[in-house]
Parts: structure tokens; sequence; C-alpha cells
């Protein structure tokens, strides 16, 4: 054998000894480190956008400045303002701290799949967001449990690449934990994506916040993040649904009531009973806390949620749940009752977002049946769905500061499969009845 071929083998046989051990994760990165600045009183902070119902968007951003307007002002050419809206706005206390003048204002009617340009409070930056399309194809980019690492940092430099028309999180965004000043750098910090993009957020443990006696859980959050839950019909801002191009999504709280005599669950029986899957072919749920977790960390803890919502999704069709706090990624089969059903929704666990507590490492062995595809990485999901009946998911992994796509699998709707026309008098029963 030849120096050459003897090389060759050499590099055949390492190649397969690394390919055959688990991916090697790289280290913990730092919290990201915010240097003060000093800034006009008047200039809008921490911008960012949501959906406010058919054609409208909500502009938030903050200012020093408690006087400064909540008004915005766009239009579809670059520095040409043709339309202006005022909001509203609010504040709180915390302790020792004053949040600035925080801005909720809703522009349009806006045409779909169309940029805008706006300035918000009449001077600063000029910003430019688009709207998402009308019909299909539409992609989510989805992360959740994010912070405020170097970690964090890659993931949204990834979904940055990422050509998605709507960020979903399910929970836990800042990690402030009570220190208020973390929720300005984590605006900062996502402001040049949340400001280009609508972020759909639902709330997690580390927004809670809650003081006994002294301060309700929620105040920071509700605050700064409102979502459209007006527009849905819901009575509190941790629980809501917004409908676009052939997709109904649902946001649920995991830390709310939701037993069968709580209003999050009287909403979401009213929410899906209104859904027309004619006009809306996918259904997907988003919250905090996994129903299906086969990591050690936080095992059970969907338990009683699950245990009282569950018939109602699975009544429903829904084709996909996304849920955040466990610090690892993992996907399921179609379940639906501890074990695998063709007419279940698939189950997604990612909150691997990028924040400061690490991944959660450890999982149950064996895996359980139900159990598709799971790692304990950083990284960030995409679901791309083409048409009323497929549907594309990658999640992406950060690894060395390279997006690398390490699982995918395409999903078919259940109402393409027939399973939506199999529970309609089912469906009739659970979600029409009292």
């Amino acid at each position: 054998m030849d120096p050459k071929q003897i090389i060759t083998l050499l590099f055949l046989i390492s190649a397969t000894v690394i390919s055959a051990h688990e991916y090697l994760r790289p280290p913990p990165r730092k919290a990201l480190h915010f240097p003060w600045s000093r800034k006009s009183s008047s200039l809008p902070q921490q911008v960012h956008i949501s959906l406010a119902g058919d054609k409208h968007m909500r502009v938030t951003w903050v200012t020093d400045d408690k006087y400064a307007p909540s008004v915005v002002e766009y239009g579809t050419s670059s520095g040409t303002y043709s339309s202006v809206a005022q909001g509203e706005s609010t504040s709180y206390t915390y302790m020792l701290y004053s949040s600035g003048k925080i801005h909720h204002t809703v522009i349009g009617p806006l045409e779909h799949d169309t940029v805008y340009f706006y300035q918000c409070g009449g001077q600063g930056p000029e910003f430019q967001f688009k709207t998402p399309p009308a019909q299909f194809p539409i992609t989510f980019a989805v992360a959740g449990d994010l912070g405020q690492t170097g970690w964090t940092k890659s993931t949204l430099d990834h979904i940055d690449q990422c050509k998605y028309d709507v960020h979903l999180l399910p929970g836990d965004l800042s990690y402030a934990d009570y220190i208020q000043s973390r929720w300005d750098t984590f605006g900062e910090l996502v402001q040049p994506l949340a400001s280009a993009r609508p972020w759909m957020v639902t709330q997690g443990n580390h927004e809670r916040e809650n003081i006994p006696l002294l301060k309700d859980g929620f105040q920071s959050y509700n605050s700064r993040w409102k979502m459209p839950y007006e527009e849905s019909g819901s009575s509190s801002n941790l629980y809501y649904s917004f409908e676009l191009a052939g997709v109904h999504a649902i946001m649920l709280g995991s830390y709310t009531d939701y037993d069968e005599y709580s209003g999050q669950y009287r909403w979401l029986k009213a929410d899906l009973s209104k859904i027309d899957r004619q006009k809306t072919p996918w259904l997907l749920v988003l919250f905090h806390v996994p129903w299906y977790n086969s990591n050690k960390a936080h095992q059970g803890e969907g338990d009683s949620m699950m245990a009282a919502m569950e018939p109602l999704l699975y009544a429903a069709s829904v084709d996909i749940v996304f849920a955040g706090h466990v610090h690892a990624y993992e996907r399921t089969k179609r379940v639906n009752n501890g074990r695998s059903d063709t007419c279940g929704a698939v189950h997604i666990t990612i909150g691997d977002g990028g924040n400061r507590e690490g991944l959660a490492h450890k999982y149950k062995r064996p895996s359980p049946e139900w159990s598709v595809f799971r790692e304990a990485s950083f990284g960030h999901g995409e679901l791309n769905i083409k048409n009323s009946t497929h549907a594309l998911w990658t999640w992406h992994r950060n690894d060395d500061d390279e997006p690398v796509r390490s699982d995918q699998v395409w999903i078919t709707s259940l109402v393409s499969s027939g399973c939506v026309a199999e529970k309609r008098h089912e469906q009739r029963k659970i979600l029409i009845e009292p």
C-alpha cells in the first residue's frame, strides 16, 4: 500500500470514529454586556411589532420622555409617510425601578406581502417591516427561552438569515427575573429583528416576576409585549389567537388558570369552535411548558394542563404544538393521550434559544416510542408551510457559529389526511356543548 492510500485509509477511519460519537457541544457563552450610552429622552428605543388583527400591525417602543407622542407615521416609500396613526401609552414601577413611557400604536389597514417604512414619535431613525402574505407559502421562525447571552446573539443572527414572515416565541423572553433593566437591554438586543418582522410571543415562568402581597405577576411582560388578545376575544394578554395566510395560531398561558372552569379554558373552546378549516387548514398552538417531554428536566410539569386541554386540541385536530421551558430540542410523532396517534398533534419542544441557564443534557432512556428526535443544543426552527397539505419543518443547530440543519421532516396537515372530517361529530360534542 502506497503512502497516499495509507493516508486515505487513516482519514476514513478517523471520520468514521468521529461520526460515531454524539455531537460535541461547544462551551457556554457569557451574558452579553450592554454599555450605557446617552440618548435623547424622546428617541424611540426597543422598537418591536406584532400582528393586531386583520391587516393591522401594532408598533411598540419606549421613550424616556413621558411627554413624547404615541404617533407612528408610515408609508410604502422610504422617507415619505402617507399615513399617520395615534396610539396609547403606559408605564409601570417595580420597586425602585420606573419604566420609560411604553407606546403601543396600531397602524393599518395594510396590504399583504408589502414593505412599509415607519417612524415612531415623529423623530429618530426610520424602520421598515414586511407584512405577511395573504396566502401560502408562509414561513415562521420559532425559538423560545432566548435570554441575553452569546448564544442568544448567535440564534438571532441565524434567524436573521432565514427568509421568514413571523417569529413565534413560546415563552421566556428576557430572563429579567425581577431586574427590570434587563427588559430594556432585551428590547435593545432584539430590536433589529423584532422591528422588521412581527414577533408573536407568549409568557413563560421567567415572565412571572410576582412578589406576594406587593406585585402581581406579569406586569412587566404585559406592559411591554402587548399581543392581540382583545382582537381575538380574549380578556387576558396571557392567551390569544391570530390568523393569517391559511394558518390559525393559538397562544396559551401555562401560568394562568387552565382548568375547565377558567376563563382561558372557556375562551379556548370558543376560539376553536369558530375556526373554519376550509379557510385555515393549518392549526398551530404554542405554550411554554411541554406536554410531551423525554428530557429529565421539568418532568411532569405540563401534566395538569395537558389533562385539561389536550381533549380540546385533539377534537379540533391541532396540527403542531410548540413549547419551550426545557432547554433542548425534541420532536415527536403525532400523539394524543400519551401515545402515538395519527390524528394527534406533532409536539415540538424548542426552548433552546440561548438562555443563561444552559442546556438540559439528560434524557430518559430508553427513548419513549413517540419521541423521534432529541438533542440538547442551542438553535432555532423554521416552519415553511408550502400549501394547505404540506409543511417543511427544519431545526437548525447553532454549531460553531454555522447554522446546521440537524432535523428535517415534511408534515402533512390533518385536513388533508381526513382526520378533521372523521372528528367532526367529536368536535361538535366537546367544543360546542356546554
